[in-house]
């Protein structure tokens, strides 16, 4: 996995970074573009974003935006009385053609800001050809305008997790996996693991041998991870802890299947019950006349 190590960086870094000259077939998505349409986003569900933090490649080829956020007003009592975790947006932008773009509604751990993501919570990834830009948009509108759902799983998952033990040698097992048989630790996070486990860096609230507690040790080390490949880590790391100790996925299917990119144009994508929550379907013609009124088109 050699790679030059990622930079915590800042918001002006990224909007002020060259834009790269790929040819006409590919459209640049600006990790301005991208910021601003989060907030705007945010904004119009109402969403307040406590806390942004960025990371970078060299010459921020690659870039990562992760914003802490919160609902203005809410009626979920689930969600008034959750203390532990708090709402996350999260993107990965490339200018280098490395990394297709991708965007993420999560979760995160309030007490160590370490990261919580199902890999078929309406993740969604778009190559960097002709209407990305205007896909993009509607496909972070989406996934925002469901954001209390997708958290609301997760909690759920987190309360599972705490009722479940993971002595030291099914956890050494489970280490050992992700570094040799998934391919989601290298040599430094797996040692970063083994560290946390002999002594945590942070009271999660549980005994030293929950499922839970061995969950942030893993997500902990994940902070390490290039943003090329965080949200696909933190995602798929999730995906194999809850199938393992549960003995079932942690969500349904949603939007993607492994490998692909979303068909804009088959409506049934939105279609899907989520365990007796449906999702909100945005007005696409709408966004598209918002987007085109930004561009002065």
């Amino acid at each position: 996995m050699g790679y030059t190590k990622p930079k915590e960086t800042t918001r002006w870094h990224l909007e002020s970074a060259a834009l790269p000259n790929h040819g006409k077939t590919y459209t640049v998505i600006s990790h301005q573009e991208v910021i601003d349409n989060t907030y705007k986003l945010l904004a119009n569900s109402g969403f307040m974003v406590s806390r942004e933090s960025y990371r970078a490649s060299k010459d921020a080829n690659v870039a990562q935006g992760i914003y802490h956020i919160y609902p203005q007003s809410s009626t979920d009592i689930e969600i008034e009385q959750e203390k532990e975790l708090g709402m996350m947006f999260a993107w990965t932008n490339s200018y280098d053609k490395s990394k297709s773009f991708e965007c993420a509604i999560g979760a995160y751990v309030q007490v160590c800001y370490n990261g919580m993501l199902s890999g078929d919570m309406m993740n969604y990834k778009r190559k960097h050809r002709w209407s990305a830009s205007r896909d993009i948009y509607i496909q972070m509108s989406d996934q925002i305008k469901n954001g209390e759902k997708y958290y609301k799983r997760l909690i759920k998952d987190k309360d599972l997790l705490k009722t479940i033990t993971v002595d030291c040698r099914k956890a050494s097992e489970l280490a050992g996996r992700l570094f040799i048989e998934e391919d989601l630790l290298d040599s430094q996070q797996l040692s970063c693991v083994k560290k946390e486990l002999e002594k945590a860096s942070y009271n999660y609230g549980v005994a030293d041998d929950s499922a839970w507690a061995f969950y942030n040790h893993v997500t902990h080390a994940l902070k390490k991870a290039h943003p090329r490949q965080w949200l696909n880590d933190q995602q798929n790391f999730h995906d194999f802890i809850t199938m393992e100790l549960t003995g079932s996925p942690s969500t349904k299917p949603m939007f993607e299947k492994p490998g692909e990119y979303i068909d804009l144009g088959d409506k049934s994508q939105l279609e899907i019950d989520l365990v007796h929550d449906t999702v909100v379907e945005v007005d696409e013609e709408q966004l598209m006349r918002e987007f085109d009124i930004e561009l002065g088109l």
